[in-house]
């Protein structure tokens, strides 16, 4: 490529990146809407024998962190990932969202409240299979299920952030 032609395509570029910045720099300054803050994911695994099933995650360096293995549940962590083992709770495995919780289940001092993800996501026509109620403020679930049937939940354990 000639010096004329890395010339030409450098000035290309440049403009390409400009654009892009401007329609970020406009998109935000007109309201464009910002990311849901789901709050903690894990995965909450519906298991058969939870004696079983706490002895071969332990094997792969899980911890139990919470729960009460008599109350057949128990949440589990690694260095980087949280599941939750169940047994008779429910019949499919469910991916958690928990609003308002940092990794270690502390409140964090701001959040998106599981009312106002409701909101955003009904705004966007997701049906949901259960809503939280919108009277209360404190701890709420709602329930959706993605298109290949995948069970999503989202369950706040704590109040409402201050507004």
């Amino acid at each position: 490529m000639t010096r004329m032609g890395i010339g030409i395509l450098v000035f290309c570029l440049a403009g390409l990146v400009t654009t892009q910045a401007t329609t970020l720099a406009k998109g935000q300054a007109s309201g464009e809407e910002r990311k849901m803050r789901l709050g903690n994911f894990s995965v909450s695994l519906a298991v058969k024998d939870i004696a079983a099933s706490r002895a071969f995650y332990e094997k792969l360096g899980f911890r139990v962190i919470l729960g009460d293995q008599a109350k057949n549940w128990l949440i589990l962590q690694n260095e980087t990932s949280t599941i939750g083992l169940f047994q008779g709770m429910f019949s499919k495995n469910i991916m958690t969202f928990n609003p308002g919780w940092d990794r270690k289940s502390g409140t964090l001092p701001d959040f998106d409240d599981v009312r106002d993800i409701q909101r955003t996501l009904k705004s966007h026509g997701i049906t949901l299979a259960t809503e939280a109620d919108e009277a209360t403020s404190g701890p709420a679930s709602l329930r959706l299920v993605d298109p290949d049937g995948n069970q999503i939940l989202v369950d706040q354990h704590v109040p409402s952030p201050r507004k």
